[in-house]
């Protein structure tokens, strides 16, 4: 089976640091490589993958101040989407706008819907409905206006990570601080079970981050 694995191109795939949605990319890219399937990655051209690379843009347009988002993300995925045919399946990582390139191609196409940045984008999935086969990452995060095939929930790559069977008493947070994301939801939990709170990531919402995180922050009880 020829597969397309589509990624964003904000970060490389995989990322050197952040970038969630490459990263899932890059696990199922790499999954599909082990066992046997005939994998073509399209991602920026820095990427790393066992299997086949494709792409046009060099670097991620976030690591890139001279590129255009827009620019960048349009002439990735019409470069997949003009070879569509070369595939049995496309496996879509990329958000909402690939889907309206879908009516140029008879080759199925699976979207993994990472999370619905804001109701407003809901009408292009919803046009698609019938067209695309949606993932979603949990049941919780499903938008009743849809239909989907399964829930499948990311995943870890075992590798990279060292198991300590006796870990060390405290908790941790791990991830983007954004309202969503539930970091100050790791502080009550923290301070009601009396553990110290490790926090890493970046700041994407900076008056969420002052507001509701820092004023917590003494590098004892929770630590950034």
């Amino acid at each position: 089976m020829k597969v397309a694995v589509l990624s964003p191109v904000a970060w490389r795939t995989p990322p050197r640091h952040y970038g969630p949605w490459e990263q899932v990319a890059s696990n199922v890219a790499e999954g599909m490589v082990k066992k046997g399937l005939d994998v073509t990655l399209f991602a920026t051209l820095d990427s790393v993958t066992g299997g086949k690379l494709e792409g046009i843009i060099p670097k991620g347009y976030e690591e890139d101040p001279e590129a255009d988002p827009k620019v960048a993300e349009c002439l990735h995925i019409s470069h997949l989407m003009e070879q569509a045919h070369r595939f049995d399946i496309i496996h879509n990582h990329f958000d909402f706008l690939p889907l309206t390139y879908t009516a140029m191609t008879r080759t199925p196409v699976l979207t993994t819907i990472h999370g619905f940045s804001s109701p407003r984008i809901l009408p292009v999935y919803k046009k698609y409905n019938r067209r695309v086969h949606y993932v979603s990452i949990s049941d919780a995060d499903r938008s009743p206006g849809l239909d989907y095939i399964a829930t499948v929930h990311h995943g870890i790559d075992l590798a990279r990570f060292t198991l300590r069977e006796q870990p060390d008493d405290y908790l941790l947070f791990f991830g983007r601080f954004h309202p969503e994301k539930g970091a100050r939801e790791a502080i009550d939990i923290a301070r009601r079970t009396g553990r110290k709170l490790v926090m890493a990531g970046i700041i994407q919402d900076r008056e969420y981050f002052a507001r509701e995180i820092e004023p917590w922050i003494d590098g004892t009880t929770v630590a950034y």
